[in-house]
């Protein structure tokens, strides 16, 4: 097992364990709960795979993605009034699984050659776009259009990625720097709550 997959599966757990969270504080069923865990873990990946034609997705090709977001999502169902402190913990979590599927989703856009946008965008789409849904699904705005350092740290850790992909580097190091730059983006704007400029319109009392 390669550190990669590694970190994709603890990104995996952590983003499953965020969906089912949101589907409780929604009174979800159990039903919704998993279903919320599941999507949240696995949407961006095969939303990715569909685009680029990639079929099955990957959920279907390594059934591992599947049962571990189901697992973690009815653990976090069962035991949710024990496991409150997770939370916090789960912030950091969420960052490395961040910066982790970042460097998937764009190294694999490189693979299909299908330029820096599109490379770019098939690694925000993977680290965002199961957060996303989750917030549709449970009736919130998605965090990603919010004012946080969330999908901004992602298009910057995919442009690195692609920058470092036309240099001598070995590949294994460009993804190791361009996972750790996302993450550690996204920590610091926890850290320092940094965000993005937001608009006010003339009706705003902030």
């Amino acid at each position: 097992m390669t550190l990669l997959y590694s970190l994709d599966l603890l990104g995996t757990a952590a983003f499953a364990a965020s969906g089912a969270l949101a589907g409780i504080r929604r009174d979800m069923d159990l039903f919704g709960v998993l279903l919320l865990g599941m999507v949240t873990a696995t949407g961006g990946g095969t939303l990715r795979d569909l685009l680029l034609g990639d079929t099955p997705p990957f959920i279907f090709k390594d059934e591992t993605y599947f049962y571990l977001s189901i697992i973690v999502a009815l653990a976090v169902f069962l035991f949710h009034r024990r496991i409150g402190f997770i939370e916090y913990p789960l912030l950091y979590l969420d960052a490395l699984g961040l910066g982790t599927f970042v460097v998937i989703g764009t190294g694999k856009g490189l693979d299909f050659n299908i330029g820096f946008v599109g490379s770019v965008m098939m690694g925000v789409m993977t680290a965002t776009a199961g957060g996303m849904m989750r917030d549709v699904l449970s009736s919130r705005v998605p965090l990603v259009l919010q004012k946080e350092v969330y999908a901004s740290a992602c298009l910057a850790g995919g442009t690195l990625l692609y920058l470092l992909h036309q240099t001598p580097l070995p590949s294994s190091w460009a993804l190791a720097l361009s996972a750790i730059a996302t993450t550690m983006l996204r920590l610091c704007a926890i850290r320092f709550n940094w965000s993005l400029p937001k608009a006010h319109h003339a009706g705003s009392n902030s």
